[in-house]
């Protein structure tokens, strides 16, 4: 099979651009004929455009870059102009090269018959099964906007939610960092021009003075095995997280982080009943939309939670017996779902609990920065009074004698 690049023009004589996977050109021309289109030319695809492709299909698509083309494809379909016409008209503008094609190739699906569910169901890596199954119960419901406009909000709440745990995340990180430079700097610079004094000097140093220097020693003559260990330990860690025992181990061992654990367990709290509200209200069954959770986190201690959660709605029992007999979320959370199942308002029940933890989200976040910050500068203080300390006693003990 080979790809070729086509010019065509409509009953409009509107001019029509695109790709083809085909055997021969005169497949492709055939084809554009079948469609109702005037072909003006039918290129093969040289090996530089194809090695230009494959480099644009490896470009990340952001959540927001999701949200935004949702949030047109909404106002489009919401003002009567049908879907393959928004997407032929979004696609062409679309910034993001590996969104762009993933478009005009969903709208070459359609075009051959096949529904919008289904053309997305192709790109699993982008459009999930969340995607999906909204998108599908909106064509089957008759009302694609309003699923539209679900997953738009959807992938907007998602992208604010990466975002502030990212940001509680990158701080003590950037901070470790700026450390270790610090302390590279006082060993590669400082240190050894204070022992060039001390060896001028003579005499005994010390003894705070001297544990230091034997401190320094140590890791000066042994650097490279040190540094050796480490790396065989991030290694052995990787390969190990990589089996299900280890990567089980490792789950329990992120969520255990004192505060950051909690604010890990939180955010998927949020998203689940985000999710959760918005599967429903769109008419997606409750074992689907379990289906669909497990498959909306890496971490086996809440997708095994999630599992015997759904096991047990499948026994018979109902959501939130099934959620409290998991182990994994809080009485908060199972309380509500209990209202919202009771008073027959499950959806919009869910999503104040999202609210909810949102805000505790935003909070906890608030905390873990203000508690950060403070330990951060004392840590940075309490190594550079040491070195200060250790390198200048030597010369206040001679000032004194």
């Amino acid at each position: 099979m080979n790809n070729y690049k086509y010019v065509a023009r409509d009953v409009s004589g509107i001019r029509k651009e695109g790709l083809k996977q085909a055997v021969s050109s005169s497949y492709v021309l055939g084809w554009l004929r079948e469609q109702g289109f005037t072909p003006v030319s039918v290129d093969e695809i040289t090996a530089g455009v194809k090695k230009k492709r494959r480099m644009a299909q490896s470009k990340k698509i952001k959540s927001s870059e999701l949200a935004a083309l949702c949030w047109q494809l909404t106002t489009m379909v919401e003002g009567g102009i049908p879907i393959t016409a928004a997407l032929d008209t979004i696609s062409s503008d679309v910034e993001n090269s590996r969104l762009r094609h993933i478009l005009q190739q969903v709208l070459n699906k359609m075009l051959k018959g096949e529904t919008f569910s289904g053309s997305l169901a192709a790109f699993p890596n982008v459009f999930n099964n969340l995607s999906c199954s909204i998108i599908l119960a909106g064509e089957t419901g008759g009302n694609l906007g309003e699923a539209l406009r679900r997953l738009a909000e959807y992938f907007d709440n998602r992208d604010k939610l990466k975002k502030k745990v990212q940001a509680a995340m990158a701080y003590p990180i950037f901070v470790l960092g700026f450390i270790i430079l610090i302390v590279i700097f006082i060993m590669a610079f400082i240190i050894p021009r204070f022992r060039v004094i001390f060896d001028q000097i003579g005499g005994k140093l010390p003894a705070f003075t001297q544990a230091f220097m034997n401190f320094y020693d140590l890791l000066r003559f042994n650097i490279v095995y040190i540094i050796g260990g480490l790396l065989l330990l991030i290694i052995g860690g990787i390969l190990t997280s990589k089996t299900k025992n280890g990567h089980y181990l490792l789950c329990r061992f992120v969520l255990g982080i004192p505060l950051l654990g909690k604010v890990l367990s939180q955010a998927f709290i949020t998203t689940f009943c985000r999710t959760m509200s918005m599967l429903i209200s769109a008419g997606v069954s409750v074992l689907e939309v379990f289906d669909i959770l497990v498959s909306m986190t890496n971490n086996d201690i809440i997708k095994d939670s999630i599992i015997r959660t759904r096991e047990q709605i499948v026994e018979g029992s109902n959501i939130s017996a099934s959620l409290s007999a998991s182990g994994f979320f809080p009485n908060m959370v199972v309380k509500m779902i209990e209202v919202g199942e009771e008073s027959g308002s499950l959806s919009k029940v869910l999503d104040r609990t999202a609210d909810y933890y949102e805000r505790k989200v935003d909070a906890l976040i608030t905390t873990v920065m203000s508690l950060l910050e403070p330990l951060m500068i004392v840590l940075v203080g309490g190594i550079v009074l040491v070195v200060v300390i250790a390198l200048y006693l030597p010369i206040f003990s001679m000032s004194d004698m």
